[in-house]
């Protein structure tokens, strides 16, 4: 088990990670990306590895590696170094960028997703060389600038670097434990489709008194447009979406009704009344094996202080379709643009950017690193880890099947609670503590594995 003393020189480090507002969505920070790039690569060779620094058409992808175990496997350990941004400032009790400590918890933009997780696997290999002088495998990381913009260079910087990053194994800590105190490996993880729409029905704004009943309006617009998407049940209405959806197994029901849920404490944690979504599933079933979708944003008209009466001329909004195993975001995306057509009312001009998107995932829970992962958790947590799904996207995890032909091993260490992609994101110290020793046990154990197969 890492010392005291080494926790705090980790965290330290993390600390100084966590101050770069690695925003990749947001052009205003883009040069402090490329630094943060830049000290990413300075920290892995202070840990005592081979780096490579790989520009792309986005950000840079950090490449490093430890390779002198011959005979034994080798593990690629993906993370991100890009955060999302960081509004709305006023909700957060100290500044995003500026690390915080505070009731057992670290506070910082990032440090959930994805700094601290992947952190605690840097720190895991600098603890083991520090230790021996050498690792009990061979390990490669890749760390890159643009998961939370949907990742764009990355498939294509994969797909050039395949030699390189030729491994037995991936492992991805981007996801969250079931519940506090019970570590848990996931199984799978939704795709994405990102899309944006703007809808114009005048040459430009009018006064709502003059013109008022007469014209349309194009906020009207974008909600009746919106308001046929999902039925009261939450049934998404595009024709055909459901269509290559796998029903939930047997054994996949049975598991989610053995997991921990309070369905009572969820609703209070988040401040919500009751849940909703389609009729005859769990919470969990709806979260992880079920499409879904959900307007992220919308805008137009006067939004200023005060009033301003006018008939807005253009409407926007963003939104995202969560997928399952079997969807193919490219399809979903022609069945969402043909179902907007049909139901564009008259006199509507409608146009759809899309950002990003990403194929759902299944990993495999018979890989000889599925028992190494779960008995480091158990060393660390001092309880039996469980199987679960997960609502996110990882985008990578899909490319590293069909690119590299690699399982992903899904080691989430931070809680659902922890605020990621809001204000106030925080990752609990012990959880950091006991991510590095899970770590340490994952990558001893799977060494100790391979030799005895």
């Amino acid at each position: 088990m890492i010392t005291d003393d080494r926790v705090e020189v980790h965290l330290n480090h993390l600390e100084t990670w966590l101050r770069y507002p690695s925003v990749s969505a947001d052009s205003q920070y883009h040069a402090e990306v490329v630094a943060c790039a830049e000290y990413t690569a300075d920290r892995l060779r202070e840990v005592g590895l081979d780096v490579t620094v790989y520009p792309t058409l986005g950000f840079p992808v950090v490449y490093a590696e430890w390779c002198h175990a011959p005979g034994q496997p080798t593990i690629l350990i993906y993370g991100h170094y890009d955060v999302q941004p960081a509004d709305p400032l006023e909700l957060w009790e100290t500044p995003p960028f500026e690390p915080s400590r505070r009731d057992g918890q670290l506070y910082a933009r990032g440090v959930s997703d994805d700094k601290g997780q992947i952190y605690c696997h840097i720190a895991a290999v600098e603890e083991l060389l520090k230790n021996t002088g050498r690792l009990p495998l061979n390990v490669k990381f890749i760390i890159e600038g643009e998961e939370e913009i949907g990742s764009p260079s990355l498939a294509g910087f994969v797909t050039e670097k395949k030699d390189l990053l030729a491994a037995d194994v991936a492992l991805v800590s981007d996801t969250p434990m079931i519940a506090e105190n019970r570590p848990s490996l996931c199984t799978s993880l939704r795709g994405l489709v990102y899309l944006e729409l703007k809808v114009r029905v005048l040459s430009g704004d009018l006064h709502s008194g003059q013109h008022g009943g007469t014209v349309p309006n194009a906020i009207h617009a974008l909600m009746d447009i919106l308001s046929k998407m999902k039925d009261a049940d939450g049934h998404i209405q595009i024709p055909g979406i459901y269509d290559d959806v796998l029903p939930i197994s047997p054994d996949t029901h049975a598991n989610v009704r053995r997991l921990p849920f309070d369905e009572a404490a969820y609703c209070e944690a988040i401040g919500a009344d009751h849940l909703v979504g389609e009729p005859g599933f769990h919470p969990f079933e709806r979260r992880w094996y079920r499409p879904t979708f959900d307007v992220n944003g919308i805008w137009g008209g006067y939004i200023g202080e005060g009033s301003k009466t006018v008939i807005p001329a253009e409407a926007f909004c963003k939104l995202s379709m969560r997928l399952v195993s079997n969807q193919d975001p490219h399809k979903v995306t022609a069945q969402f643009n043909a179902y907007l057509k049909s139901i564009t009312p008259r006199g509507v001009a409608v146009e759809v950017i899309e950002h990003s998107g990403g194929f759902p995932a299944r990993v495999s829970s018979d890989h000889p690193a599925v028992s190494a992962a779960l008995g480091g958790l158990k060393q660390a947590f001092g309880v039996d880890p469980v199987f679960q799904g997960e609502g996110g996207t990882v985008p990578i995890v899909a490319d590293f099947n069909r690119i590299l032909g690699l399982d992903t091993i899904l080691m989430g260490l931070n809680l659902q609670d922890d605020g990621i992609h809001a204000p106030n994101e925080r990752m609990s110290l012990a959880n950091i503590r006991r991510g590095i020793d899970a770590s340490i046990g994952f990558l001893e154990l799977y060494s100790k594995e391979t030799v005895n197969k």
